[in-house]
């Protein structure tokens, strides 16, 4: 069976990173880092945030986005991205159990060139006037949204 991924598009924040790290790990989803990330992926606040969970995630590094987009040619996996410019709620969006969630940059979200990229585009409803979610937070509810759906509903998961 394929595994859910998480992709970070380039992170800022190491922190971040590191509890998205820490959620991977905890229910069985892979990571992708994009790079350039915007510190030191072996930075001790990535480190701090991920404690020793960070030994059991599967981790992939991508030294662009190209890079990523050739090895996900190779995979046949979906794209879905998690942006306040998307249309559709991530509670409407059929997940599929091998889909790749990608979060975009702290600072800037995606470039539109990887927005289009997506297959999917989804977005968490928010009060107006406000900005953004924390992508770990952001990250955390999707995923879960998306095991739901793919995963949870089936045995085998303590």
């Amino acid at each position: 069976m394929s595994q859910l991924r998480i992709a970070l598009y380039q992170p800022d924040i190491p922190g971040n990173t590191g509890t998205i790290l820490r959620l991977a790990a905890c229910l069985g989803l892979g990571v992708d880092i994009i790079e350039p990330a915007g510190f030191d992926i072996s930075d001790r606040n990535l480190k701090r945030a991920g404690m020793d969970y960070l030994a059991t995630v599967t981790l992939t590094r991508h030294t662009s986005f190209d890079h990523f987009e050739a090895w996900r040619a190779t995979t046949g996996r979906r794209l879905i991205l998690a942006s306040t410019k998307a249309a559709d709620r991530y509670t409407d969006f059929a997940f599929q159990g091998d889909d790749i969630l990608l979060l975009g940059r702290e600072s800037a979200g995606v470039p539109d060139a990887v927005h289009e990229r997506a297959d999917g585009r989804i977005l968490i409803p928010m009060v107006e006037g406000q900005r953004s979610i924390n992508v770990a937070m952001s990250a955390a509810m999707i995923a879960g949204e998306a095991l739901r759906q793919t995963l949870w509903s089936s045995p085998g998961l303590a």
